[in-house]
C-alpha cells in the first residue's frame, strides 16, 4: 500500500517548512490542507463542465447504446465518432478526483511515516532506533509516532543511528493541539481526541452530499459508482480512527472546504449554467449539419448542381476522392507484374 503514498515526498518536505514558519504541527496541517486543495480548485472546475457536458451527450450515448446493443464494434465506433465530433471525453471528471485521492494518500503517508516524510530520517534508521529503545512493532504505521513520543519523554537515541541534530528537531516538534497529541491513535473508543475523527465522519457525508446535489454530479452517476465513492469515503473514515488524529484534522478540514468549494463553484460556474451552454453548442452544430447547400457533381458524365447537407456534401467529397485514386491508379492495378 505505500506506493500509494508517493506524493508524501512532496507534502512532506511543504509541511516542514511551512511547520518552520508557524510552530504548530496541527496548525500546519491545516494551513498545508488550504494551500492544496486552492491548488486543486481548477481541476474542480474543469470537473464541473465535464459532469455538465456529459449530462447533454448521455441521453445521445444512451441512444447509440440502444441502438447498436447488438453490434459491440459499431457501438464503440459511433461513441467514438460522437465523442470526436463534439470534442468531449466521459473519463475527463475522473481526473480531478483521482488527484485528490492520490493526495489524500500523501498526507496519509506523512502522518503515518513523519520522521521519514518530515525530517527525511530512513526506514531502516528509523526501524533501528525503535528497537534500540523496545518500540519496533510489526505494524510499521504505529513506529514512527511511537518514536516522536519517545524522543518528547526523554527517550536519548544513539547519534549513529539518528544524527543528534535531527534528534533535537523532533524534540522540539510541537505536535501539541489544544492540550491533545497529534500522533496519538484514537481508535473507536470514547475519548476526548475521539472528536476529530468523529468530526471527520460528519464532515465527510455533508461534503459528499452537496457536492453531488451542487455539481450535478449525483444524476450522472450509476449505482455501482455511487456505492464505490461511498465505500471509499468510509475507508477514509476508519483510517481517522486508526492513523495518528494529524490525518483526521487534514481529512476534516478538507471536506469542510470541499462544502465551500461546492457552494462557491455552483455560485460561479453553476452546471444548469454549462449545461445550457453545451446544449446550445449541440443545437447549433446540428442545424450546421442540416443547413443546405449548392454543390456541383458529376453523374453520368453530366455536371449537376444539387442541394445538400454537409453529411451528405462530406459523402460526396469522399466518394469523388475515391474515383480520382482508382483512375489515377488503375493502370497500377490491372497490369501484370513484369518478372
Amino acid at each position: 500500500m505505500q506506493i500509494l503514498y508517493f506524493l508524501a515526498i512532496l507534502i512532506g518536505p511543504l509541511v516542514k517548512v511551512l511547520y518552520n514558519l508557524i510552530g504548530n504541527y496541527a496548525v500546519t496541517m491545516v494551513v498545508a490542507t488550504l494551500i492544496l486543495k486552492l491548488l486543486l480548485f481548477p481541476l474542480a472546475i474543469h470537473q464541473q463542465k465535464s459532469t455538465a457536458k456529459m449530462s447533454v451527450f448521455q441521453p445521445l450515448m444512451n441512444e447509440i447504446q440502444q441502438k447498436y446493443k447488438n453490434d459491440p464494434q459499431k457501438q464503440q465506433e459511433e461513441m467514438m465518432k460522437l465523442q470526436q465530433e463534439h470534442g468531449f471525453n466521459p473519463m475527463a471528471g475522473c481526473l480531478p478526483m483521482l488527484l485528490t485521492m492520490l493526495v489524500l494518500f500523501g498526507f496519509l503517508g506523512v502522518v503515518y511515516y513523519p520522521v521519514h516524510y518530515i525530517f527525511g530520517v530512513s526506514d531502516a534508521a528509523v526501524r533501528e532506533a525503535c528497537q534500540a529503545l523496545g518500540l519496533a512493532t510489526a505494524n510499521a504505521t504505529t513506529m514512527q509516532t511511537a518514536l516522536i513520543q519517545a524522543i518528547h519523554n526523554g527517550a536519548v537515541i544513539d547519534p549513529a543511528i539518528i544524527s543528534a541534530d535531527v534528534v533535537n528537531e523532533i524534540k522540539n516538534f510541537n505536535t501539541v493541539f489544544f492540550g491533545m497529541d497529534m500522533c496519538d491513535i484514537p481508535g473507536f473508543n470514547l475519548t476526548p481526541i475521539a472528536i476529530f475523527p468523529i468530526i471527520a465522519a460528519v464532515t465527510m457525508i455533508l461534503s459528499y452530499v452537496c457536492t453531488q446535489k451542487l455539481s450535478g454530479m449525483g444524476s450522472q452517476m450509476q449505482g455501482s459508482m455511487k456505492i464505490m465513492m461511498w465505500v471509499m469515503n468510509l475507508m477514509f473514515v476508519s483510517f481517522c480512527f486508526n492513523a495518528p488524529v494529524g490525518f483526521s484534522l487534514y481529512y476534516g478540514v478538507s471536506n469542510l472546504f470541499q462544502i465551500g468549494q461546492s457552494f462557491v463553484t455552483y455560485k460561479i460556474y453553476s452546471p444548469e449554467k454549462f449545461k445550457a451552454q453545451y446544449e446550445a453548442e449541440l443545437a447549433a452544430k446540428r442545424a450546421e449539419k442540416k443547413k443546405k447547400k449548392t454543390v456541383t457533381v458529376e453523374e453520368n458524365g453530366k455536371t449537376v448542381t444539387k442541394e445538400v447537407t454537409k453529411g451528405e456534401e462530406n459523402k460526396l467529397r469522399l466518394e469523388m476522392a475515391r474515383k480520382r485514386e482508382a483512375e489515377l491508379y488503375k493502370d497500377e492495378r490491372t497490369t501484370p507484374l513484369q518478372h
